[in-house]
């Protein structure tokens, strides 16, 4: 037990299976410090992450990376995000850009292996982390970064062990629960022109109950500024442009037009304002935290002990309604006695025998670039005991509450007509002067409640773990094994504000309202069984196996399993290998949320209304620009090549499915670790992995399913023309359809490669240099839509033909970080080279973006016994991001590279002495 001595007759030093891992492969002289320590006493237990199963081994069969607390400490992470941005392992998933924003709005989630941000189960010291969004997406950045003291990926289906979400693999953060005494830690970063990220953060912790529990506390808030898209050159290209505030008028009974330019004069032509400039390249956040981590002595054979977490983070952004200023383009009826008519308009208008005339008035309101603002208050409480039946029986009980609840607003939008259901735009027509661009109509300013959303998550679980000692021992030593039941209950429920449920906003958005949940049973069971030890060419050789049934209320539950095995051939080799099943139930977003319906012209860069962060879903109709098969567009009733179309008479319809089927996934894992003891200091692993996914849950974007239906596949029974609905009497597009459905089939294979060699420096330097490297290398990725129509080749690609939930379009075939520090006694110096390796445009394999490599530089310096000081530039060389010609999605280039360029940081912890 954590307090008190274990009762158990052979020491049980309980590291996780993944933490083991990345010390027998990352360190090994922590590898033999760890060897002699349990020689020398009887370890305490800690948590095992990864397994239900107390071990003894210093290594387990899982395929796993890790970043330690020294790391994140050089790293200077304000937020999670900061971590998670550099592992070769994870995609960009939802991010500080908000370019992905869907469902996801103002957060940062993880993405692994770009399968899907609703793939990765995110876990807190092993139990799940609290969800905020309908798909069951987790904001990490709610999870303090302080307190981290390592982050764990686990790669491959782990269903068998953690149940459904474990698809692409785990993430597994780690928390500081034993920190005793006080830090209080203050950071600084910031980039030229914005983005500067400030944080402050205290932590506290030490004994309570006369030594027999502990208490670990945190407190901390943090801050990031916006960067504006006029900071940068690359995302001012290609601005979109809008009708300005002086406005565009036209005689509906002559067809007659005149516009007024910004300074009040009549022109002929219509006059356009780019207000790019205005909008959030990143979004602005402010986030408080706290929380409490307790464990305490209850009896020699209980411990008592749980977590609570508090955050608060406020974002701005983009939102769903975009950024575009609100603007009217309707008929108003203008009077003849109206005085604020210029004198050359009159000329050109209709009045009836009353004196009136019918004009289409389009006119930008001035009220600025639309925000949104989200308030999301984020809180879990657990509960568990946990201790010692008898030597060989121990027993862990648990039960954690989480709930999120979101406020979000949207700014400088108004209500677009009056409580009795008249335009309140034509309500000023001619009381007002309109045709004056500088007509203060913040009247029409109404900060709008977009939605109010509660999704909660209540998890119990009951394990019961242990060994053979009681029964039997093999040659090779006991059987362990752990069995246990889990329940968890997920709900969520959002209301919409009346302007966006009645369709009331200038905004061309509408919000559902929704209402649903789902509940689970599970039993599971795990072995690890010892074959061999101490034999000629096997050291050890075990197998580990799992096995989890499953009960879904709103599915047909699969059972799950895991096989694998440990083998250590000697000292220096040790091979792991794994077959896994997953299995991932609908979330609540793809079971049961409402079929909800956007104008088409949001996503088309020809629009005036074309929201920035939806490039990439539609680039037109192949049939009306010529790139379509000819005989394909005449079958479907196309109109010809060159006709005019107006997308803002097209809907985009998105949601769930009711019909929804489960995915099921394979995983297979193989790899070698290798620790020479020839060379002191060096060790390596290589494990190769293969995930294939089917019945996979996703969506078709518009753009993608037009490629497949008139340019790839130009085949009348391609199912994929189904997606994208024409008039049957124009031929125009008419409706988009995206919502949840099941794929064929999506497949990642490939190799994560780690390498690390600590040597001594020359003696004139002085301290020792260390060498290490993380690299991913995807040799298959591919997606299939349909059974029916051929695999889409996504390996090294970017664009949104191979991303369903668009968290993360691209698929790059190489990433990797390396770094090479110098360590002295009281400092660290580290130089890191991140790559993107090259990608092509998924749908014009011509369009490519070369590699891309980014260069960071870290220094620590421990001052004093209690300060310690951390400076760091990352982007060294002040690397702009790609801007492909065609297939960008985020102001010119693609969301997943960093959109800030050089940044300067520095931070200070200071522990002070009790």
């Amino acid at each position: 037990m954590k307090h008190c001595k274990p009762n158990s007759m052979r020491p049980l030093h309980l590291l996780s299976p993944i933490a083991l891992a990345v010390i027998a492969t990352t360190s090994p002289a922590l590898l033999a410090a760890e060897q002699q320590q349990v020689q020398q006493k009887k370890p305490e237990v800690i948590t095992v992450t990864g397994s239900r199963i107390q071990r003894t081994e210093l290594v387990s069969s899982s395929p796993v990376v890790s970043v330690d607390e020294a790391q994140i400490h050089l790293d200077r992470a304000v937020n999670v995000e900061d971590i998670t941005a550099k592992l070769p392992q994870a995609a960009a998933g939802a991010n500080s850009t908000g370019a992905t924003v869907g469902d996801s709005f103002g957060s940062s989630t993880i993405d692994l292996r770009g399968l899907g941000q609703n793939r990765t189960l995110v876990l807190i010291d092993g139990t799940r982390a609290v969800p905020f969004s309908f798909r069951n997406s987790v904001d990490v950045n709610t999870i303090p970064a302080g307190l981290i003291k390592r982050v764990d990926v686990l790669t491959g289906g782990a269903a068998a062990v953690y149940g459904a979400d474990a698809v692409a693999g785990v993430v597994n953060f780690v928390l500081d629960d034993d920190f005793t005494g006080a830090e209080f830690s203050s950071s600084y970063e910031t980039a030229d022109g914005g983005n500067e990220k400030l944080n402050f953060e205290a932590i506290f912790g030490g004994d309570i109950a006369d030594g027999s529990g502990h208490i670990t506390g945190y407190l901390g808030y943090s801050e990031r500024k916006e960067l504006l898209a006029g900071e940068r050159d690359y995302a001012l290209e290609n601005g979109a442009t809008m009708i300005n505030s002086g406005g565009f008028y036209t005689d509906v009974a002559s067809g007659n037009s005149l516009a007024i330019n910004d300074a009040g004069q009549v022109v002929s032509d219509r006059q356009t304002n780019d207000f790019t400039g205005d909008r959030y390249l990143t979004q602005p956040m402010d986030r408080f935290s706290a929380g409490l981590l307790f464990d305490v002595d209850a009896s020699d054979s209980a411990i008592i002990y749980g977590r609570a977490m508090y955050s608060k983070v406020t974002v701005n952004g983009a939102g769903a309604s975009g950024q575009t200023p609100i603007f009217v383009n309707e008929q108003v009826t203008l009077t003849q006695d109206n005085q604020y008519i210029p004198d050359e308009l009159r000329q050109q208008l209709t009045f009836d025998a009353d004196g009136n005339a019918l004009v289409n008035v389009e006119r930008n309101l001035g009220l600025g670039v639309q925000h949104t603002e989200a308030v999301r208050d984020s809180l879990q409480f657990q509960l568990g005991l946990k201790g010692d039946i008898n030597d060989y029986l121990r027993y862990d009980i648990y039960g954690q509450y989480g709930q999120t609840d979101e406020v979000a607003t949207i700014y400088n939008n108004g209500y677009k007509n009056d409580n009795s259901g008249n335009s309140r735009f034509a309500s000023i027509a001619n009381s007002s002067d309109i045709f004056d661009p500088n007509l203060d109509l913040n009247e029409f300013s109404d900060p709008l409640l977009y939605t109010t959303r509660e999704r909660t998550q209540s998890v119990f679980a009951a394990t019961l773990s242990g060994d053979s000692s009681a029964l039997f021992e093999l040659p090779a030593g006991y059987v362990d094994f752990a069995i246990g039941y889990e329940y968890r209950k997920e709900t969520g429920k959002q209301t919409p504000g009346d302007a966006f449920r009645n369709g009331t906003s200038f905004a061309s958005v509408s919000a559902f309202d929704m209402d649903a949940s789902f509940d689970s049973s599970e039993f599971y069971a795990e072995l690890l069984v010892p074959i061999l030890i101490d034999m000629p060419f096997a050291k050890e050789l075990s197998f580990e196996g799992a096995y989890r049934i499953s009960d879904y209320s709103n599915t047909e539950a699969e059972d799950t399993y895991k096989l694998g095995i440990n083998w250590a051939i000697n000292d220096d080799i040790r091979i792991r290998a794994n077959k896994l099943t997953a299995f991932r139930a609908p979330n609540l977003g793809e079971f049961a949320s409402p079929i909800t319906s956007l104008s088409l012209a949001l996503f088309d860069q020809d629009s005036d209304q074309f929201v920035p962060r939806l490039a990439g879903r539609f680039n037109g109709d192949p049939c009306l620009l010529g790139t379509g098969d000819a005989a394909q567009c005449a079958a479907f009733g196309a109109p010809a090549v060159g006709t005019e179309f107006d997308s803002s008479s097209a809907a985009y319809t998105y949601g769930g499915n009711p019909d929804i089927k489960p995915e099921q996934a394979e995983s297979d894992t193989l790899g070698v670790v290798y620790t020479p003891s020839y060379i002191e200091g060096f060790d390596v692993s290589i494990d190769y992995y293969s995930i294939r996914v089917t019945d996979a849950v996703s969506q078709i974007q518009p753009g993608a399913a037009l490629q497949s239906c008139y340019i790839d596949d130009p085949n009348p029974n391609n199912p994929l023309c189904g997606a994208v609905l024409r008039d049957p009497n124009t031929g125009f597009i008419s409706t988009a359809i995206v919502n949840d459905f099941n794929l064929a089939a999506i497949e990642q294979a490939g190799i994560d490669l780690a390498a690390n060699y600590v040597f001594d420096a020359p003696m004139d330097l002085g301290g020792r240099f260390r060498l290490s490297y993380q690299g991913n290398f995807v040799t298959k990725q591919t997606r299939q839509n349909n059974s029916t129509v051929a695999e889409v080749d996504c390996k090294g690609t970017y664009g949104s033909a191979c991303s369903g939930d668009f968290a993360s379009i691209l698929q790059a075939d190489y990433k990797h970080r390396a770094t090479f520090d110098w360590q002295l006694d009281t400092m660290n110096f580290q130089l890191g080279w991140r790559r993107i390796g090259e990608v092509d445009y998924a749908v014009d394999r011509t369009e490519t973006i070369s590699a891309q490599d980014y260069m960071d530089f870290a220094a620590s310096w421990q001052a004093t016994d209690t300060i310690a000081v951390n400076f760091g530039i990352d982007n060294l060389f002040d690397k702009a991001p790609p801007t492909p010609e065609i297939g960008a999605n985020h102001f010119n280039t693609v969301s997943d590279y960093s959109v800030i360029g050089r940044t300067l940081g520095i931070a200070v912890r200071y522990s002070p002495s009790f």
